[in-house]
C-alpha cells in the first residue's frame, strides 16, 4: 500500500468480447486468494445482451430474437436483469476485496453510483440515483447500469457508462427490467460527441476519490513497478 491508501491497478483491454472479459474477471477475481490483489478492468464490448441472476422475462427464445439483431447474447451471475453492452460504452469491472474497503455491498453500490454522478457532473450532465432501481439517471433515462456480484467480499462485474452507444440496441428490450423509462448517453445531453476516451480519465479521478485508492498501471514487462496514474 501507499500510505493507508488501497492500491488498484488499472487494467485497460480495450474492445474485448464480453466473453473474454469473463474470463480475465476471474483471473483477477484468483488473485485475491494470496491476499488483496484490486484491480479496475477498463473496457468497450461489441454488441451484446446481457442477463443477470434474475432472467425473467429473457427465457431462451427471447434471447435467441436478439441473437438475430446481430448481437451476441450473455447470461452471468451479476445482479439485475437484462441491459445491452456495446462501442462507444465505457465499461468498468473493479475486482476489489471489500476487506480493503468496506464489507458491504449496499455501501459498494453506492459508492459505484457517486463515481458516475461525479463523473456527470464534471462533463456538465446533472444525474441522480432514482431508488428503489440501482444505476444513475438523468430524471426518466438511465446514463449508467450497474450490475455487480460479489463471492466472499470479492467484487467482479460493475457498471456501463453510456458515452456515445448506440442507443437504439435498447429498443428491443426493457433496460434493466424498469418499465415505462428510457435511456440516455453523455452525448444525447450534451448534444455533442463525447467518446469513451474523453470520459475515462474523469471515472478514474472519481473512482480513485470515492474509493480513496491510488489508481497505479504497471510497466509491461514482468517484473515491472507500478507507477502512480496522474490523476
Amino acid at each position: 500500500m501507499q500510505g493507508t491508501r488501497p492500491v488498484v491497478e488499472l487494467v485497460r483491454l480495450g474492445l474485448v468480447s464480453y466473453q473474454e472479459a469473463l474470463r480475465l474477471q476471474q483471473v483477477y477475481v484468483d488473485r485475491h486468494r494470496s491476499g488483496p490483489a484490486h484491480a479496475l478492468l477498463l473496457c468497450e464490448h461489441p454488441p451484446v445482451y446481457t442477463t443477470g441472476i434474475r432472467h425473467q422475462p429473457y427465457p431462451g427464445p427471447e434471447l435467441d430474437r436478439l441473437r438475430l439483431l446481430g448481437a451476441e447474447v450473455h447470461r452471468s451471475n451479476r445482479g439485475g436483469l437484462i441491459t445491452f453492452h456495446g462501442p462507444g460504452q465505457l465499461v468498468c469491472y473493479p475486482v476489489l476485496h471489500l476487506g480493503s474497503f468496506k464489507k458491504s455491498v449496499r455501501w459498494y453500490v453506492s459508492q459505484l453510483e457517486d463515481v458516475i454522478i461525479n463523473v456527470c457532473r464534471r462533463l456538465g450532465v446533472s444525474s441522480s440515483r432514482c431508488p428503489p432501481f440501482n444505476g444513475v439517471w438523468v430524471q426518466d433515462n438511465k446514463i449508467c447500469s450497474i450490475g455487480v456480484h460479489c463471492g466472499r467480499y470479492v467484487t467482479s462485474h460493475g457498471l456501463a457508462l453510456n458515452c456515445s452507444t448506440d442507443l437504439s440496441w435498447f429498443d428491443h428490450i426493457v433496460p434493466c427490467g424498469v418499465e415505462g423509462r428510457g435511456v440516455t448517453s453523455l452525448s444525447a445531453e450534451l448534444q455533442r460527441e463525447v467518446s469513451v476516451e474523453e470520459a475515462t480519465p474523469h471515472l478514474l479521478h472519481c473512482f480513485s476519490t470515492s474509493f480513496s485508492c491510488s489508481l497505479v498501471h504497471r510497466d509491461q514487462e514482468e517484473g515491472g513497478d507500478a507507477k502512480p496514474l496522474p490523476l
